[in-house]
């Protein structure tokens, strides 16, 4: 046993000073030599290291460091402390531990939760997928001795017969947590569940992620021995100790360069277009139609501004949006196309949530028996967008309970002796379908709808989407779906089918240091595809979905101040709106008209504002505002959108409200004559 002790020593000094040589290395013009002065002034402990570096240097060292990790990487991290002491005494002893995170390419090491085998036990891998569950930190005790649990000492007493007892008060500890990391439901296999792997996060690597993320996880598989009624049993369970931690997910900011800040300031601030509807109309190019509820979801991902009194009032800025219509009329699209364009954005159904899925639950842990809050998918979208689809599926005790989060940003829990406020401070974006599985001409809107007027009040915007016979309509639709089903990506041969290998993922990490060389310059408009935008004389330009995305990140910050022309321009509206309502009674109103339209008003004419990069809300922004809400309460269009809608008509038809639906009152008629 000596013998063995004094071989493992001195191979663990071996190890130890090729990484010591590896890490202070001219020959590589000092890489990881600036990297750790730049860890330092950071007052961080935690090295990332590509191992593709490692293996040009010693590759029969990567390969140990691959084979077996735990080991390895002990001798690893007290190099990089070695060299962090001869570059910083003072600060290599304020800290106990420098650790060592991994990079690059794994090879058959990058696996899933579902290829995990018992023979990558002991080894460095690579593991994808989307954190579900994120237990509370806790500080366990640091062992300081590898392989040596807290057993009773020794001697029991000292010299003088005086019991000896562990002082927990004065022991180090550290921030711990585990994470369960489940396969990605699109590369599971086609009828099985997506499998999971527990993942232990220790150190500075706690809280970096939360349920939902999508995360890249490099760490050593090992095996803990599993208990059963109190006794060790010969089954094993096995968990995964991260060394570095990458989020896959777009919630990460994007970069900007200074090219990218001067074409976003060029396309605000030109004068040749419509910076609104240049942007409305890219949104969701695939759809043909519905301008008034694409500029109505711009808005939404712009927002408005949220202010808080000094009396603790909030005054919510995120704007949420229900679209109702008829089976077949893209709703469900336009969602899918906002989980791909906001920052952060969760997607739901109604059949599928319940009340405390989508806000909070309270659960037991597993471990310790407590009782815990998990957050549902409102707490999880703060900030962002919660698209619910099939919102006519939820029971109205689950409807009942996103009411407090759609007005005041926030979940209250008081149940199981948890009482708790989380914030939920994200819009709501619902498609529904009407009560009677289509709409019916011959019921009022509020008949159709079948929702209660409190929830309904809560949106901002309600739009019906009507599938009507429009022969001419429906030609254009025709036509521009088949144009899409005719595109073919232009790495695919005329008519042949892609090789099984077209979409195999890349088994490596991303580079940091590559990612600025590999930067590709912003392009604003998309290039122009006969099938993708039509073959028509005027060429209509579509925005870029990353210059979008990159667009929308800026215009968010900015906080307008709302003018007193335009303040005065939505009092008259709103009472105008409110004297609409009660001429027209439940003939044409789709929502009710309360105080809370005044404030959508003025969140409608903030984020316009913000579209065209504004310090201030002026007139303009609040006519757009007043043309969204008539449109959608009751079913308006300015005069100047008629007149230009005959203008585009050959012959002079019936005036049309717009791409999207007539006018329930004018389609009503047309049903009677028939």
């Amino acid at each position: 046993i000596m013998a063995t002790d004094v071989v493992d020593d001195r191979e663990m000094r071996e190890a130890q000073r090729d990484y010591l040589d590896f890490l202070d290395d001219d020959q590589d013009q000092g890489i990881y030599q600036s990297k750790v002065r730049d860890m330092i002034s950071e007052n961080k402990s935690r090295l990332i290291v590509n191992i593709n570096d490692l293996r040009r240097r010693n590759e029969a060292r990567a390969a140990k460091l691959m084979n077996n990790a735990f080991e390895e990487l002990l001798a690893f991290q007290r190099a990089l402390k070695d060299l962090v002491a001869s570059v910083d005494g003072t600060y290599a002893k304020q800290h106990e531990e420098f650790f060592v995170g991994l990079e690059g390419s794994f090879g058959s090491k990058h696996v899933s939760p579902r290829t995990l085998t018992s023979r990558l036990l002991g080894s460095m891998v690579c593991v994808e997928g989307i954190v579900t569950k994120c237990q509370s930190r806790r500080c366990p005790q640091r062992k300081r001795w590898r392989g040596m649990p807290f057993t009773p000492l020794r001697y029991a007493t000292d010299e003088e017969n005086n019991p000896l007892e562990t002082e927990f008060g004065l022991s180090i500890y550290k921030d711990h947590q585990t994470i369960t990391v489940q396969e990605m439901p699109e590369k599971a296999p086609a009828g099985q569940l997506p499998r999971s792997v527990d993942i232990i996060l220790d150190n500075d690597l706690v809280d970096l992620v939360k349920p939902g993320d999508r995360v890249q996880v490099v760490g050593t598989y090992r095996c803990l021995p599993g208990k059963k009624g109190g006794f060790t049993s010969g089954t094993f369970r096995t968990i995964m100790i991260a060394s570095h931690v990458k989020q896959m997910s777009k919630e990460v900011s994007p970069v900007f360069s200074a090219d990218d800040v001067a074409k976003i300031r060029n396309f605000c601030q030109s004068r040749s277009i419509n910076v609104f509807n240049q942007l409305s109309r890219s949104l969701a190019p695939s759809i043909h139609g519905h301008d008034y509820i694409k500029k109505a979801i711009l808005c939404m991902l712009l927002g408005g501004v949220e202010k808080v009194l000094e009396n603790g009032t909030r005054l919510r800025g995120d704007i949420n949006i229900l679209l109702i219509g008829d089976p077949s009329v893209a709703k469900s699209q336009l969602l899918r196309y906002v989980l791909h364009t906001a920052p952060r954005a969760i997607p739901t159904t109604g059949r599928g949530s319940s009340g405390v899925g989508l806000t909070a639950a309270v659960t037991t842990d597993q471990e310790t028996g407590e009782r815990r809050l998990e957050a549902g998918a409102m707490v999880l979208a703060d900030r962002g967008v919660v698209c619910i689809d099939e919102f006519d599926k939820m029971s109205d005790m689950d409807r009942t309970a996103i009411h407090e989060v759609m007005e005041q940003g926030r979940v209250t829990i008081a149940k199981a002796g948890i009482h708790a406020r989380l914030n939920a401070r994200c819009s709501v974006l619902a498609a529904a379908n009407p009560v009677y599985g289509r709409y019916n001409q011959y019921k009022t809107p509020m008949e159709n709808i079948g929702l209660q007027d409190s929830l309904l009040s809560r949106f901002d915007l309600l739009f019906i989407m009507l599938d009507q016979m429009d022969p001419e309509q429906d030609r254009e639709i025709s036509d521009h779906v088949l144009r899409m089903h005719r595109y073919r990506d232009p790495r695919e041969q005329e008519g042949a089918a892609m090789a099984l290998g077209g979409t195999v993922d890349v088994l490596a990490t991303d580079d940091p240091d590559m990612l600025g060389e590999e930067h590709e310059e912003l392009q604003i408009y998309e290039k122009h595809n006969n099938l993708l935008h039509g073959s028509k004389k005027k060429k209509d330009k579509i925005v870029s979905k990353e210059f979008m995305r990159k667009y929308i990140h800026i215009a968010k910050a900015i906080t307008p101040v709302l003018t007193e022309e335009a303040a005065n321009h939505i009092a008259e509206e709103y009472s105008r709106l409110r004297s609409q309502e009660q001429l027209g009674a439940d003939l044409a109103r789709t929502s009710p008209v309360t105080a809370r339209t005044l404030e959508t008003l003025i969140r409608l004419s903030t984020a316009h504002a913000k579209a065209r990069m504004s310090k201030a809300v002026e007139l303009e922004d609040t006519e757009v505002a007043v043309e969204l809400v008539q449109f959608a309460y009751f079913k308006k269009v300015l005069e100047k959108e008629k007149k230009r809608s005959r203008q585009d008509r050959d012959s002079g038809s019936e005036e049309d409200s717009d791409n999207d639906e007539a006018p329930p009152r004018q389609a009503s008629q047309r049903a009677r004559k028939r």
